[in-house]
């Protein structure tokens, strides 16, 4: 039996790579834009934007991007995270691909928007 090697199964846990990715980021540089999707009942979801920086006007942005993508928003403020954008449905691609078109005012490069899958 010392031969072989046992392998107990392990619960799998679908935010490891989210937790890891900001615990990375959080030690390193706090300059990474995360956008996730949060699921709500059903089929609707939340997009979520965190981490742009405070010198940016949330609001303009959030209108921009509700004008851009035909949805509805809103910029709510937590107590961890500090300002954070929601938009409804799933728009993860929409919006990494559109900070990153505007990276003349917001200094971003397609690097440093982090898209996560789950949460």
């Amino acid at each position: 039996m010392s031969d072989l090697d046992v392998q107990i199964p392990t619960a799998f846990d679908p935010f490891a790579e989210a937790n890891a990715g900001d615990a990375g980021a959080a030690a390193g540089s706090k300059d990474y834009v995360h956008v996730r999707i949060q699921q709500r009942n059903g089929r609707k979801s939340l997009t979520t934007v965190q981490g742009l920086k405070k010198e940016f006007s949330y609001s303009k942005i959030l209108k921009d991007l509700k004008k851009e993508f035909c949805c509805n928003g809103t910029v709510v403020q937590d107590t961890e995270l500090g300002q954070v954008i929601q938009l409804q449905g799933d728009q993860r691609k929409n919006v990494s691909n559109f900070l990153v078109q505007v990276n003349i005012s917001l200094h971003l490069m397609l690097g440093m928007v982090a898209v996560h899958k789950h949460g």
